[in-house]
């Protein structure tokens, strides 16, 4: 079990490193562009026809491309009412359950949205000034969200491995865990 626990890990940083440098790509696509549109406009008077389009379907796909891992490593932005009341060695309960949530959660939002993809590509949606298909972006976000609801599935069944000894630590939030 242990060297198919590490060639998962390999994978599964491979995916980690890949997802992160094209979300550092479109952010820094991001940065470019604004700067020359800016730089265009008060410079030489002629900014960028679709800078606004352009920045907004870039920053739609870096905040998807990036959610696989924050799931992954649990980076949610969480309140944490219910941990005075869970004691540390059924923590692994509790991540359980709230992943199990989430992951619902995520796979009804991915099949709701390749839907919306699907609508878009029929009606020819695109978008004003350059005329670019809004399907395609539309069904990255139902990938990423597909993606990150089996990564919640996954880390679930870490915690539930964590939880019958079978595993040491099932995530980052297992007693005395870190950050992957």
């Amino acid at each position: 079990m242990t060297n198919s626990v590490s060639q998962w890990s390999r994978v599964g940083r491979v995916l980690q490193l890949m997802l992160e440098g094209v979300a550092g790509a479109t952010l820094f696509g991001m940065m470019l562009l604004t700067t020359v549109d800016v730089g265009g406009r008060y410079f030489f008077n002629s900014p960028i026809l679709g800078a606004v389009e352009l920045t907004q379907l870039m920053l739609a796909a870096l905040v998807f491309l990036s959610l696989p891992v924050v799931c992954w490593r649990q980076e949610h932005v969480s309140v944490d009412l219910l941990d005075a009341i869970f004691p540390s060695r059924f923590i692994w309960v509790r991540e359980v359950l709230v992943n199990l949530v989430v992951t619902a959660a995520l796979w009804v939002m991915s099949l709701r949205v390749w839907a919306l993809a699907e609508r878009a590509f029929s009606w020819g949606d695109v978008t004003e000034f350059l005329r670019i298909p809004y399907g395609y972006l539309i069904g990255l976000i139902s990938i990423m969200l597909a993606l990150s609801a089996l990564l919640t599935l996954a880390r679930a069944v870490l915690y539930l491995l964590e939880g019958f000894k079978v595993v040491k630590r099932g995530g980052p939030l297992s007693p005395g865990g870190n950050h992957d």
